[in-house]
């Protein structure tokens, strides 16, 4: 039997899983398969395209268990989109006329790889379904077996991906220091402006982990630090219909009420309307190589801020943002336990030849598999209609239409 090698590769924007499941899936395979070769492509398929890769050695296996305890990637990170041949062309990872899916595909064949696991979002599992559909078509005797990580938690079908716990969490311990803010001045507004481009999912999550985490609190009657200081007064996400005369109305009377108004929003809130606003005054707005709009460049919790600070009569407004903070932190409790189990099917799978993205499959009542790669798809909505987010606006106090 010809011996085996897997690479493996983290690629998209960061998420509290990527160091976890590098480290794991390099602890997976030297439990089970310890003679089999791991390389590592650095910084995703611009390094597969640059045919730079690390060589996953015995003291790497030894010390593998360490990568539970950090964010970020010990391999690396990009976005490159192998379909989108112009942009490789642009940033000098291919030459004029190759085609990015035959490079990448010539260049795993080259280093003998047999296994491939892809760890990214949806952009990143997509690209893997195009690379593996390449491979399939053109003789490859390749298996590629993804794991879900986002922060959104928007991945079809899949119930759960990869960082998303931690990051609602970790965002929620930065907006309890953040709220403190609310003393520093009359009449202040915070908007606390939460990543999720489509998907709502992590702005609920983080306001719910926001609610528990200080609904326990205890304070000094009298003072203004106090249990209303600390609350939420809005959530928005692109799930939900937006009425800025209503809810500017109603965050004026809390002001009114209370000397301060903290809004939750979505990156992704209003997106739409946002960018047609600014493309017809004739901005030119920037996208990604995969045509996202880049996001950071549209500064949505502005936007809200804008639109409220008068109509509420701030004083003081502000915007921060929680996202770089969440999504590069080290995984959860819960977070460790998903990623364990995704990383074990992972392997296992990828030992058997069955190729897709593991994950608790929706279609088949949250059963954990390996998904067909066709079936991965982008911009999950989140259902507002969840018990839990209900839960979570009646104690703000808020109607929440859908969009």
């Amino acid at each position: 039997m010809a011996k085996q090698k897997v690479a493996m590769l983290t690629a998209g924007g960061l998420a509290p899983c990527l160091s976890s499941a590098v480290g794991g899936l390099i602890e997976r395979y030297s439990d089970v398969a310890p003679d089999i070769e791991l390389i590592a492509y650095r910084s995703g398929y611009q390094g597969v395209l640059l045919g730079d890769s690390i060589t996953i050695t015995a003291d790497m296996r030894e010390k593998a268990p360490l990568l539970h305890r950090y964010g970020g990637s010990p391999i690396g990170n990009s976005r490159v989109k192998l379909t989108n041949a112009a942009d490789c062309v642009k940033r000098g990872l291919v030459k004029e006329g190759e085609n990015p899916l035959r490079v990448a595909a010539e260049r795993l064949a080259n280093d003998g790889v047999n296994i491939l696991h892809t760890i990214g979002g949806d952009d990143t599992n997509t690209t893997a379904a195009d690379l593996a559909a390449y491979l399939a078509a053109n003789g490859y005797n390749l298996t590629v077996v993804g794991l879900p990580k986002t922060v959104d938690n928007d991945v079809v079908p899949i119930r759960q991906s990869l960082g998303a716990w931690t990051a609602a969490e970790v965002g929620a311990h930065f907006f309890d220091n953040v709220s403190n803010e609310q003393t520093a001045a009359p009449r202040t507004l915070i908007i606390h402006e939460v990543m999720g481009r489509h998907c709502g999912w992590l702005t609920a999550a983080t306001a719910r982990a926001y609610l528990q985490r200080t609904k326990s609190y205890e304070y000094v009657d009298g003072l203004m630090t106090n249990a209303k200081m600390k609350s939420i007064d809005a959530v928005y996400l692109p799930e939900m219909a937006f009425d800025l005369d209503a809810e500017a109305a109603r965050l004026k009377d809390v002001m009114d009420r209370t000397g301060h108004a903290t809004v939750f929003v979505s990156e992704g809130a209003c997106l739409d309307a946002i960018v047609e606003e600014r493309e017809a005054a004739g901005e030119t707005i920037k996208r990604d190589a995969f045509g996202h709009v880049k996001i950071d460049t549209i500064n949505v919790g502005g936007w809200f801020q804008k639109q409220f600070a008068g109509l509420i009569s701030a004083e003081r407004s502000l915007v921060q943002k929680s996202g770089y903070f969440a999504r590069s932190a080290p995984a959860n409790g819960d977070d460790l336990r998903l990623i364990q189990s995704m990383t074990d099917l992972a392997v296992e799978s990828a030992l058997n030849k069955v190729s897709g993205v593991t994950g608790h499959d929706e279609a088949q009542n949250g059963k954990l598999r390996t998904i067909e790669f066709p079936r991965i798809k982008g911009g999950k909505a989140f259902d507002i209609s969840t018990t839990w987010f209900g839960e979570v606006m009646d104690t703000i106090g808020q109607k929440y239409p859908a969009a």
